[in-house]
């Protein structure tokens, strides 16, 4: 058996070697080529405004100042006061009352002379004054009584409740300031009124008189004197408000 024979691989190693070697070398260049590349990057990263990098990033916003605006301080104008009118309070109206119906009352009173009219051109209501015997109304009394009384009518004689009645003077001696309202006497008729002066008649000239109101308080007549007499036949005195037409 030669040599030659049994000479495995002896010649193709070198072969093998080499091809090994170029492969080395690719490897290593192309590790070589990564760290340059990975350093130009990490360059352009850290120095971004570097020559080495193409793209060139622009001034950004925040290095960019605002341009200051000035802006003058004008001044108001001068203020002038508006001068306001005062409100005038309305006065509040008293509310009026609705009577229930009640039952018509005649008179039965019987003039015993002929009366006499108190004629008010300026106020809206005149008055009648009369003179009769108090036994006409308060019958069980006979003469120990002394008053005034009668009632307030319009124009057409028909009768106005609530209206106020008010007796000023003096009175045997004393001073007399009473308010009434027509209504709550009803013997001398649907709007009577009346004023107790006392049990013993007195004899008086023109020391009492009589004034008719709203409900506001708003005089609606004159003031009306009467007189007052000692006898039992005129004890009773009739005042008739009505008003003007």
């Amino acid at each position: 058996m030669s040599r030659d024979k049994y000479n495995y691989g002896t010649e193709s190693a070198p072969k093998e070697r080499a091809r090994m070697e170029i492969w080395d070398m690719l490897s290593i260049l192309t590790l070589i080529l990564t760290v340059c590349i990975g350093a130009y990057y990490v360059m352009i990263f850290l120095f971004p405004q570097s020559s080495l990098n193409p793209l060139k990033p622009g001034p950004g916003p925040e290095s960019v100042f605002p341009t200051p605006t000035f802006t003058p301080i004008v001044l108001e104008p001068t203020w002038t006061a508006t001068p306001t009118v005062p409100i005038t309070s309305t006065p509040t109206l008293v509310p009026t009352y609705t009577l229930e119906p009640s039952p018509t009352f005649f008179s039965l009173i019987t003039p015993s002379e002929t009366p006499t009219p108190t004629i008010t051109p300026e106020a809206p209501f005149s008055a009648t004054v009369t003179y009769i015997a108090s036994t006409i109304i308060h019958q069980d009394l006979a003469c120990n009584w002394q008053g005034i009384g009668g009632t307030v009518v319009d124009a057409n004689n028909a009768d106005m409740l609530r209206m106020t009645i008010r007796l000023e003077g003096s009175y045997d001696g004393k001073t007399k300031s009473d308010l009434t309202v027509s209504s709550i006497a009803p013997a001398y008729g649907k709007s009577g009124y009346e004023f107790f002066l006392g049990t013993v008649p007195v004899a008086s000239n023109d020391k009492l008189y009589l004034q008719l109101f709203d409900q506001a308080g708003v005089p609606l007549s004159d003031k009306i004197y009467v007189d007052t007499y000692n006898d039992c036949s005129k004890n009773l005195v009739l005042v008739r408000f009505k008003k003007n037409p």
